[in-house]
């Protein structure tokens, strides 16, 4: 008999190709599976919430996999942190419905991106984890471009087009510029439905790009109406993107399940 984990996770994306296994190159998915064929003595195929691509963080990766059921969250938790690599993290671990899957079943999903303004974004502290754009941003043009985001919009514009979709509709409920603490830049913060491939990179390059004057104020609605993405600037770079959560149906929790959580500054 097996039953159904939700693993939480945090990793630094610096040395990994992504989230998913790919042919060369370490990633997510391959050390996460290891452990958990090394702690259950079988093949275990791990699903996340949503795909990461090289270099992107995450602070809150919901991970679902089947597992013996002789395990409990809490004993599984420790395992796992006991051996995975030091650039992976299990903030919590909760036992599931038989039928949960963490992509399919996930109602939303969030990703935060980090932008340094400041010239010290350019330490090697910082610049792995933040786009060191070191130059000041016309805010209110980064909010207003926000703003024209959110609702329900067909987002081929900010989409690479790779094999065939049956649409590129998202709804964004979230989508905003911050200041960061101690005056270290901006973050932009966006929760949709679903998310298309390098959609959160391509937004914030387009915005970045108004802000910094090189394309018209009004420029996302426009890019919006349109039918493909010739007209959308380059993706930010990787390092300033977080994926920082799903929210799931309070149904999806198993009625007896053990739920271990890490202090809640972890993040």
């Amino acid at each position: 008999m097996s039953r159904t984990f939700l693993a939480t996770m945090q990793f630094d994306g610096t040395g990994f190709v992504g989230w998913q296994r790919q042919p060369a190159g370490r990633s997510v998915q391959m050390e996460l599976e290891r452990v958990l064929g090394r702690l259950f003595g079988r093949p275990t195929v791990a699903h996340a919430a949503g795909r990461t691509d090289a270099g992107v963080h995450a602070t809150g990766l919901g991970v679902s996999f089947a597992g013996p059921d002789n395990w409990t969250a809490a004993s599984l938790h420790r395992a796992l942190n006991a051996l995975l690599p030091p650039d992976c993290w299990i903030e919590s671990v909760h036992a599931m419905r038989a039928d949960f899957h963490a992509r399919k079943s996930a109602l939303s999903r969030r990703y935060r991106y980090d932008i340094g303004l400041d010239l010290a974004a350019a330490s090697p502290f910082r610049r792995r984890f933040e786009w060191a754009l070191c130059r000041a941003l016309d805010t209110d043009a980064l909010q207003r471009s926000a703003a024209a985001l959110r609702g329900e919009h067909d987002f081929v514009a900010f989409a690479i087009r790779g094999a065939p979709r049956p649409h590129y509709r998202c709804r964004l409920a979230l989508s905003a510029w911050e200041p960061r603490p101690d005056g270290r830049g901006v973050s932009y913060h966006v929760q949709a439905d679903r998310f298309l491939h390098h959609m959160v990179r391509m937004l914030v390059g387009t915005m970045v790009d108004v802000a910094l004057g090189r394309r018209p104020s009004d420029d996302m609605a426009r890019l919006l109406a349109r039918g493909d993405n010739q007209e959308t600037s380059a993706p930010a770079p990787p390092q300033g993107l977080y994926f920082v959560a799903a929210a799931y149906p309070a149904n999806a929790f198993a009625d007896d399940e053990e739920t271990v959580h890490a202090a809640a500054d972890a993040r």
